[in-house]
């Protein structure tokens, strides 16, 4: 259906009341404010929030966007990183998916660029099950990626990703014209890879950034024109990823999903989504 908007924020009241009489989908891109070599500190946010809109278009959902501060990880030794820590973003968080679903929206996605998102996210989401009986999904977009290596062919892809989705987000005037990012070094920190692969992402022991080349090296953008020819490759890889991902599918699984779940709480009353629904 034809929308003005499907950004929440943007839409008057009257507009999602009518929207929830007809379906209870929303994507909600949860982002982070970090150095990030030649880019805004917020792009990842911004990544996050350009997927989550033409993800929200192949489903027929709406958008919470907004959702800029939270856990940064090793990115805290940046003077602009803002670090939340996870336990405040999984409160936070979880105070936001029970108001939506107050509203009505059963069917919530939550999705990141960010690689330490999981940590706030899925605990959020399996607290969230055993509370209400609504199941509730996180989509880990470098996961996808790594799911579509025919698409996203090359590591530098990230970057072009990046400018695309400023495009979609319509603020490609906030990527700056920039050179000097470019310097492809391995990371300071790069001595304890042992002990970082032995966890998933950021998760498996804590340190920081010693450089603010470590996150992270970005090409030059000294012109309109090499601007303009990024945004265009990663606008057509960022759709590209979603046509993949068959959004419709996802969120049909949703609802199948919730009610495999209550078919269990009958059989099982002492889980505690039915225990606590009782």
């Amino acid at each position: 259906m034809e929308m003005r908007t499907r950004i929440l924020g943007k839409c008057l009241n009257s507009e999602v009341q009518e929207y929830l009489q007809r379906n209870d989908i929303i994507i909600v891109p949860v982002g982070t404010t970090e150095m990030h070599g030649g880019f805004p500190l917020d792009c990842e946010t911004v990544i996050s929030e350009a997927y989550a809109l033409k993800m929200a278009e192949a489903c027929d959902g709406l958008v919470l966007t907004g959702l800029p501060y939270f856990y940064a990880g090793a990115t805290a030794s940046g003077r602009g990183t803002v670090q939340v820590s996870v336990r405040q973003g999984i409160d936070y968080l979880g105070a936001i998916a029970r108001s939506l679903l107050r509203l009505g929206f059963k069917r919530q996605v939550y999705l990141s660029f960010h690689g330490p998102a999981h940590m706030t996210i899925c605990p959020m989401i399996r607290d969230f099950y055993d509370e209400t009986g609504i199941p509730i999904l996180y989509m880990d977009l470098m996961m996808q990626m790594n799911k579509c290596r025919d698409i996203f062919t090359d590591f530098m892809m990230f970057h072009d990703v990046t400018v695309g989705a400023y495009k979609i987000m319509n603020r490609l005037d906030d990527i700056p014209l920039v050179t000097g990012y470019a310097d492809f070094k391995p990371q300071s920190c790069a001595p304890f890879s042992d002990l970082f692969g032995l966890g998933y992402q950021s998760a498996a022991v804590g340190y920081c950034f010693g450089e603010n080349s470590d996150h992270m090296a970005t090409p030059d953008i000294p012109d309109i024109a090499t601007r303009d020819a990024k945004a265009e490759t990663g606008e057509e890889v960022i759709c590209a990823m979603v046509d993949r991902m068959d959004m419709p599918h996802v969120v049909e699984q949703l609802r199948n999903l919730e009610a495999y779940g209550k078919a269990n709480e009958e059989k099982y009353p002492w889980m505690p989504s039915a225990w606590n629904n009782r």
